[in-house]
């Protein structure tokens, strides 16, 4: 009986938790979620810098460009 208590306690496989000092594991934890904030971060400063670049390419059109761009028909305007 008790080579069969002893093998259910081996067979249990130890995991990465269990290994590493709870204070390490809070550690790696807290960058991880300090390093997906900075990601978001940086992707919203990226989207609003494209945001800005495509309002300044719109203001800075010519009259050409915008009236190519447009949908009226001018020539029912003469």
């Amino acid at each position: 009986m008790r080579k069969k208590q002893q093998k259910k306690i081996v067979e249990k496989p130890a995991t990465l938790g269990d290994l590493l000092n709870a204070e390490l594991v809070k550690e790696l934890k807290d960058t991880k979620k300090e390093l997906e904030m900075k990601e978001e971060q940086k992707k919203k400063a990226e989207e609003e810098k494209k945001r800005e670049e495509r309002r300044l390419k719109e203001k800075n059109k010519s009259f050409e460009e915008l009236l190519n761009e447009s949908d009226f028909n001018w020539k029912d305007f003469k």
